[in-house]
């Protein structure tokens, strides 16, 4: 008799969480300050005044967006801990309508009424609360919003992406730096791109492709502003 074999599964929405706003602080870091790097060059600066720029650019940024991370992610929280507690109520004032609602949910995913009304039961007295909060709301632990990792995650990745185009300040030469810039910053989102959709078990072209695409945009619109205005900042 052949056996099954237990095997490890690893899904990629485990990691939806912390790979979004990995993957946009990485993405914004890169592309704020390499664009705000190419505006500046752009309009005739000095060395030491793009580096000022793009280090402000960095702290300014970072901090931003681990507070809008966290501002962000914390109301949906609220929101699940509101959720939370209404099904709370809910199933202690009418725990014959809240099991049958469970069960309707079992019916529309393909079970028969009386299967439903089997697993509606036995989940509920096993747990009912959790099991309203995933199959009712779609809050569980995989999703669930986290704040703080979220806003930790952010500020690293938005500060580790911003970092790569300012080292280029400080090696690139004065008269090439524009195009050296704007070389490498699209190559490091390509490479993000491509980490991303591994990451997320995604393909990688469409990713690759969407972040360049954008990426060059931003460059050449602040290039364009710092060329027209040709202010020294």
């Amino acid at each position: 008799m052949s056996r099954l074999r237990a095997h490890p599964e690893r899904h990629a929405v485990s990691r939806i969480g912390w790979l979004r706003a990995a993957v946009l602080g990485a993405n914004d870091g890169i592309v704020s300050t390499a664009s705000l790097i190419v505006g500046v060059a752009a309009s005739g600066a000095d060395k030491t005044s793009i580096y000022v720029a793009g280090a402000a650019a960095l702290v300014a940024g970072a901090m931003s967006m681990a507070a809008g991370e966290y501002v962000s992610v914390s109301s949906q929280a609220d929101t699940e801990k509101a959720d939370i507690a209404r099904e709370t109520g809910e199933l202690a004032g009418q725990p014959d309508f809240e099991r049958q609602e469970l069960a309707d949910i079992y019916i529309a995913r393909g079970l028969d009424e009386h299967l439903a009304g089997q697993v509606a039961d036995q989940l509920m007295a096993h747990d009912a609360l959790g099991a309203h909060a995933r199959d009712e709301l779609g809050i569980s632990e995989v999703v669930s919003a986290r704040p703080l990792q979220a806003a930790l995650t952010s500020a690293l990745t938005f500060s580790a992406g911003a970092l790569m185009p300012l080292l280029l300040v400080t090696i690139a030469p004065s008269a090439s730096l524009v195009p050296i810039e704007v070389a490498a910053t699209l190559l490091f989102l390509a490479i993000l791109g491509a980490l991303g959709a591994w990451a997320g078990g995604a393909p990688p072209v469409r990713s690759v492709l969407r972040v360049t695409f954008w990426g060059a945009l931003a460059l050449a619109a602040t290039a364009g502003i710092g060329r027209l205005f040709g202010t020294v900042v």
